[in-house]
């Protein structure tokens, strides 16, 4: 799979992750992960060149809290339905958004399992297709691993293919947008 579909697959699948709980973040009551290092396996069995990527992250809270907010910021540039349902330790969202030239439809389950890990199942259908894909699934899985260490600090992210990017710098490149009317 390319570095830029992978990538931009691992920068939807966070701000997924965090995604689901933007809406309850206002009172502070969304589920906190656990601060220090964290695995992500994300599968899209049907894109191209599919296999397993795993990333690490540095989480701390004010990661955690910026993440909510660039998924509120993504939702509101891109999407014109976004509904969230809780069932006790599930998160159900269903949307309609903008990705490109396509309309993504899609419906996401964040289950959560304590503070120390948590599985996303989304299902996903594009009109026209994107990336080559009419249709995805997507299960990222996360767990928590301990302190952070090998040398990064809140925010880090290591992607599948080795290369760092830091989360708080993705979060300053993007645009403020007022919220939709």
């Amino acid at each position: 799979m390319r570095l830029t579909m992978r990538l931009t697959l691992l920068v939807l699948g966070t701000t997924l992750i965090f995604s689901p709980l933007a809406s309850v973040a206002h009172a502070q009551e969304y589920p906190k992960l656990k601060a220090g290092q964290w695995e992500m396996t994300t599968n899209t069995p049907k894109a191209k060149d599919a296999a397993s990527a795993r990333a690490k992250v540095c989480l701390d809270d004010s990661v955690q809290q910026q993440m909510v907010g660039i998924g509120t910021g993504m939702r509101r540039e891109m999407c014109s339905k976004w509904d969230l349902k809780r069932d006790g330790a599930r998160y159900i969202t269903e949307s309609e958004c903008k990705l490109g030239e396509s309309k993504l439809t899609s419906r996401a389950v964040l289950t959560m399992q304590g503070d120390t890990g948590y599985k996303t199942e989304i299902r996903a259908a594009y009109d026209p297709p994107f990336m080559g894909m009419k249709d995805s699934t997507t299960t990222i899985e996360g767990k928590y691993t301990g302190p952070c260490r090998d040398g990064l600090q809140p925010g880090d992210l290591v992607t599948a293919e080795g290369h760092k990017i830091n989360i708080r710098s993705l979060a300053d490149r993007q645009p403020a947008t007022p919220p939709k009317k």
